[in-house]
């Protein structure tokens, strides 16, 4: 009687334990979806997975920080929020980490200057190398897109440290 009591405990802890394991596979499976843009069904260590989606959460925090400045500028300056976007704004910067590429998104003004050259110079001094950049022109806005891989794939690119980089070039 002891013994049936002892493996139907050991059959219950057992059954909670594969539930706790497919529960976390779930969370996991939820959470790579939400920071990393899957372009294979091939899964990322959990310890990877954890280090981009803090990776991910610290520019998000950045990126909030950066927009409540800016608010508060506008705030100080009188301007209205559609005042300064017709070609005064100060450049937004976005920097997107997808596996082993890199995307870099940058809108300025029309009158906003910058050397395109440094901001590819400075990506491959980071170890991208650059696959594509374009731009078009909307209304007195100047959209840029540069599409970069890392040169070692083993290495990758630090996205915290080629957008604060990034900020320092173009601000």
């Amino acid at each position: 009687m002891m013994q049936s009591s002892s493996s139907s405990s050991k059959l219950e802890r057992n059954a909670m334990e594969k539930k706790r394991r497919m529960q976390m596979k779930d969370h996991f499976s939820r959470l790579a979806s939400l920071v990393i843009e899957q372009t294979s069904k091939e899964r990322l260590p959990s310890h990877v997975l954890l280090d981009k989606a803090t990776t991910y959460v610290k520019q998000l925090k950045e990126n909030v920080e950066e927009l409540k400045g800016r608010k508060e500028k506008f705030k100080g300056s009188g301007k209205s929020m559609e005042d300064n976007t017709a070609g005064s704004t100060l450049p937004v910067l976005a920097v997107r980490d997808k596996d082993s590429t890199l995307e870099v998104n940058l809108i300025t003004g029309l009158n906003t200057k910058f050397m395109l050259h440094e901001i590819i110079t400075l990506l491959e001094e980071e170890g991208a190398q650059v696959v594509s950049a374009s731009y078009s022109t909307v209304g007195s806005k100047i959209f840029y897109t540069i599409h970069s891989q890392a040169i070692w794939s083993r290495i990758g690119i630090e996205t915290s440290r080629v957008h604060e980089r990034l900020k320092k070039l173009v601000f």
